[in-house]
């Protein structure tokens, strides 16, 4: 079914569908998830590109790396720090963080780590990171700085927690780690009650998927249309998104090769739209 709503009458409903019930209910069930950045390892536009996407005013098709940022009463977490991490944080004027989950360590998700240091400093403790033993040693190398028996002067501080398949409490959040497979590497989504951030991955098993049933506000990546060796195609996340039976899905990890956000979204079903830098969603699920 094809969706014929504009992207304004779209934008409306969002923001009746989550604000109405966010206004009703009891403090501390509520929270906030913040697009900080929704593009490829590449960013939208691509340099020196002059596609109709990186030519386009349309501020949906301007994607910084792909990262979330959650926030409650109790927490702020950001999932990945990429490159644009320093610009995201200034964007959304995020002024306490308590955590970063990092999904795997591939550049465009860990390239922002050095740029923690701010909350370091204003909250005087080191940042906790949780990091999977796969991610560990890339970051321990891109920082190797910060892991030295005498560090310099001004590096930053990890307190570094496992990530494994184990879930775990971070202030009023339950988060559930999933593992997933990003071509030859380990990624992991992340689940908190009924919503769940799914980014790069190649395939999905019948588990993950299992573990992800009764997930109603999905964030899955789709990178284009065509088929890719180690990302999903806009087909292969709609179908995880049915697979899931999600009321509402945000495709997000777009690069400039999966269209105009505004044509994209035309063709896209009910409850499913292009996820965009910036987009809030407010979400009561009890955590």
């Amino acid at each position: 079914m094809r969706n014929e709503a504009t992207f304004q009458q779209k934008t409306l409903f969002l923001h009746f569908y989550f604000l109405k019930p966010f206004l009703t209910q009891k403090k501390g069930k509520n929270m906030i998830v913040t697009i900080l950045g929704s593009g490829t390892s590449q960013g939208v536009p691509v340099i020196g590109c002059t596609c109709p996407v990186c030519r386009s005013k349309d501020p949906r098709d301007k994607r910084l790396r792909t990262s979330i940022l959650i926030q409650t009463d109790e927490v702020t977490v950001a999932v990945d720090a990429g490159p644009d991490f320093r610009q995201q944080m200034l964007r959304e004027n995020v002024t306490k963080l308590d955590a970063v989950l990092i999904s795997h360590e591939h550049k465009d998700h860990i390239g922002g780590l050095d740029d923690l240091r701010p909350y370091i400093f204003m909250q005087q403790k080191p940042m906790t990171l949780y990091v999977a033993d796969t991610a560990l040693p890339e970051i321990k190398r891109e920082y190797s700085y910060a892991f030295e028996a005498n560090p310099y002067p001004g590096a930053p501080t990890f307190d570094i927690r496992r990530l494994d398949e184990t879930p775990f409490d971070l202030g009023d959040l339950h988060i559930i780690p999933i593992k997933l497979k990003h071509f030859t590497l380990t990624c992991y989504a992340f689940r908190i009650g009924n919503f769940a951030y799914v980014t790069d991955l190649s395939e999905i098993s019948d588990e993950a998927i299992e573990k992800l049933q009764g997930v109603e506000y999905l964030i899955v990546e789709a990178l284009q249309k065509k088929k890719h060796y180690s990302h999903l195609t806009l087909d292969e996340a709609i179908e995880i998104s049915r697979r899931v039976g999600a009321k509402k899905t945000w495709f997000t990890h777009c690069s400039h090769s999966m269209g105009l956000a505004a044509e994209v979204n035309r063709e896209l079903p009910e409850g499913m739209m292009l996820a965009y830098d910036g987009l809030k969603i407010e979400i009561n699920n009890g955590l």
